[in-house]
């Protein structure tokens, strides 16, 4: 019975989300000859700021899963937001992988692909327009993906650091005065 607590009380308040971008089937050579296992690489968001990547192996695919899921809460990164998109433009890189994200208007979406879109969505971002370069592998682009959203700083700071007002602000606010008049 308290073993039925312990399991219900973990998830009544957990509102992260996540889903698989690759499910792997590799192999160890060892002296008897192959053993088979799975790779499961596992993106976890709340949709409100934070995001993370795990990888977890296992024989099974579902331990695989579950492996890759606690790795990616436990390393889940926050990302600066303004309104429903990102303060400003950045590039994000691993290995051959390049991912730029751009700042969209308000009802834009998120127009991106593969493991740059799930990152994305799962982050919370609304609207950004992204474009992958490079390597299409999926688990380098995903983490050249976050690890542009940990590189991105307040609306406010990068303003006194470029010395100019940015275009975020004036999309966020001329979006929402045409959702007003309307």
């Amino acid at each position: 019975m308290a073993r039925q607590d312990f399991k219900g009380r973990g998830r009544e308040d957990d509102k992260n989300k996540e889903k698989v971008i690759q499910i792997r089937r590799v192999t160890k050579v060892v002296k008897g000859g192959k053993r088979m296992a799975f790779r499961a690489a596992v993106i976890v968001g709340d949709n409100d700021g934070h995001v993370g990547l795990g990888i977890g192996k296992s024989v099974e695919v579902a331990a695989a899963i579950r492996k890759g899921v606690e790795v990616a809460k436990k390393y889940q990164v926050p990302v600066a937001r303004v309104g429903s998109t990102i303060p400003h433009e950045i590039v994000g890189s691993l290995g051959a992988s390049r991912v730029v994200l751009r700042p969209a208007p308000k009802g834009t979406g998120v127009i991106a692909g593969g493991a740059v879109r799930i990152v994305l969505e799962l982050a919370g971002v609304a609207d950004v327009v992204a474009k992958s370069i490079g390597s299409p592998n999926a688990i380098n682009t995903a983490k050249a993906t976050i690890s542009a959203l940990c590189m991105l700083k307040n609306l406010e700071d990068e303003e006194k650091v470029r010395g100019k007002k940015l275009d975020v602000k004036m999309v966020q606010e001329d979006s929402s005065v045409e959702a007003k008049a309307k």
